[in-house]
């Protein structure tokens, strides 16, 4: 297994096309991903003070987050869009060794910053809704 760089990890939006195409979320500096999944607890009596988790049960999720120059691509305009109209679009994530992560995302949240002396910029957080799969 070789180390991967986080330039390549890159986040890219859907045209809204069957099947859509992607295009890469322009200025990117930094981009994180969270796998999540809520636990059911079936501890009882004879599990001698021990918790046991029921396996495959809960809600699973993929929480997105990323921060980048703002550029004013297509990609960054319907990603606003999205946040604006609050709908629910297509997203695919992809690592250098080739791996894509696909599926649908609500933008949670997207902020925009500027100093007086240096660049726009902006920080999104996006939420799962349904599968996330391998493409």
């Amino acid at each position: 297994m070789t180390a991967q760089k986080g330039s390549a990890f890159l986040l890219k939006i859907g045209d809204g096309a069957q099947p859509p195409a992607y295009e890469t979320v322009a200025g990117l500096r930094t981009t994180q991903m969270s796998v999540n999944g809520d636990i059911v607890v079936v501890t009882h009596k004879e599990s001698q003070g021990w918790r046991d988790l029921l396996s495959g049960a809960g809600t699973r999720s993929v929480s997105v987050s990323a921060s980048g120059i703002f550029l004013g691509s297509t990609a960054e305009a319907s990603v606003r869009g999205h946040a604006l109209a609050g709908t629910i679009a297509e997203y695919e994530l992809s690592f250098e060794d080739g791996e894509r992560l696909r599926g649908r995302f609500l933008v949670q949240r997207l902020d925009y910053a500027g100093d007086f002396n240096g660049e726009r910029n902006y920080t999104l957080q996006l939420e799962s809704s349904g599968a996330v799969l391998p493409a």
